[in-house]
């Protein structure tokens, strides 16, 4: 098992492209250090002579004006839109509509996506119904995004009653995961993308949680090597899985463990106030418990899924303002739900996911009355 000594330099050179694989929209994941400035890796993937690049306050005043270098052959136009997910809604995507019309921009424009999942899904569900489609590039900016948001074509914004209940599948042409972003990002952003890159090693990769054991410090403390094989390895297994089946009629749902219950605490928190990172970990913690309560893992896998959660900073325990009720409530309106029935993505063994509609009424709600 491969374990990074610490290395923090800028200039490590740990580039590496992984590829998702649909076709003829096939399209790269290129990961690696200082990649904004590297013109070679966008250009190609733009075909019109329209760019508008859109970011948000926080993160246009770190790197738009470098990536507007970069693209500067194309003039870009660019919107900076508010920070958050209490942002991601309609108006805002109304806000964007309004600028490329007031621009002209046809229907051969790229957008490109620079910020978090907020901004991904936003700029991707607004490239997927301006003038009924047009291309996208995604450069993700937090760790969450660079290793799940980003990447498979899930674009939306969230509605009061639910979470991502209005979106579209909707492929990038492009992500650009430059992880030197990362050396600005808040501590605890960090952390919540954390949640999603344990996520891959209990769903689908042993090995790769083993590792995530051994180095969870190590991506904590921003090691590049560490950084980019996380990085690179959540990407692989997403990929392969989008692959087998982009819009998740099947396989692809177990990439949602944890969210169930997340998306729950999200709702009824209001969005931005339990980040989605935070949520899901939490989420992750009572699928494992859940998947316990059903006879398919043991006490002591729950106990490990609990101590690595809690060594990368994360919640563990659901917020006390919620009960069963609303639990329950708000995980019958999840748009994983099914004719009355609630998708749980339970855990088989470490390492191995399923998904299982027939969880007793019983069962879930001894689970959730030993959290709550």
């Amino acid at each position: 098992m491969k374990k990074f000594m610490k290395n923090n330099s800028a200039h490590s050179d740990n580039r590496q492209t992984v590829t998702v694989d649909l076709g003829d929209r096939s399209y790269p994941i290129h990961i690696g250090e200082q990649l904004l400035a590297d013109a070679q890796l966008l250009v190609p993937h733009i075909h019109g002579k329209q760019v508008c690049i859109i970011s948000n306050e926080t993160v246009a005043p770190l790197y738009l004006e470098t990536l507007s270098n970069t693209l500067s052959a194309f003039d870009p136009l660019s919107i900076i839109l508010p920070d958050g997910e209490e942002y991601k809604t309609l108006d805002t995507i109304s806000l964007i509509y309004d600028r490329l019309l007031e621009a002209r921009f046809s229907r051969s424009a790229t957008l490109v996506a620079l910020g978090g999942g907020v901004i991904g899904d936003m700029v991707g569900f607004a490239a997927a119904t301006y003038q009924r489609g047009i291309d996208f590039i995604q450069i993700p900016t937090t760790l969450l995004s660079q290793v799940d948001s980003s990447v498979g074509g899930k674009t939306g914004v969230n509605r009061p009653l639910g979470k991502n209940m209005v979106g579209a599948f909707y492929q990038p042409n492009c992500v650009l995961a430059d992880t030197s972003t990362l050396r600005t990002l808040p501590e605890r952003e960090l952390k919540a993308g954390l949640a999603e890159v344990i996520k891959y090693g209990l769903i689908n990769n042993l090995s790769f949680l083993d590792w995530l054991d051994e180095n969870i410090e190590n991506i904590l403390a921003l090691d590049a090597g560490a950084l980019a094989y996380a990085i690179g390895t959540s990407c692989q297994e997403k990929a392969a899985i989008v692959a087998e089946d982009e819009k998740e009629a099947g396989i692809r749902a177990i990439l949602n463990l944890g969210h169930t219950f997340g998306h729950a605490i999200e709702t009824a928190m209001g969005y931005g106030n339990w980040l989605h990172g935070e949520a899901v970990a939490t989420g992750i913690v009572m699928a494992a418990e859940l998947s316990c309560q059903e006879n398919l893992i043991g006490p002591d896998d729950v106990k490990r899924v609990r101590s690595i959660i809690q060594r990368a900073g994360l919640p563990t325990t659901p917020p006390k303002e919620m009960d069963v009720d609303t639990f329950i409530s708000l995980m019958s309106r999840d748009k994983k739900a099914e004719q009355g029935k609630i998708n749980f993505i339970l855990l088989e063994a470490l390492g191995k996911a399923r998904v299982s509609g027939q969880v007793s009424h019983g069962a879930l709600v001894a689970s959730l009355e030993s959290r709550l």
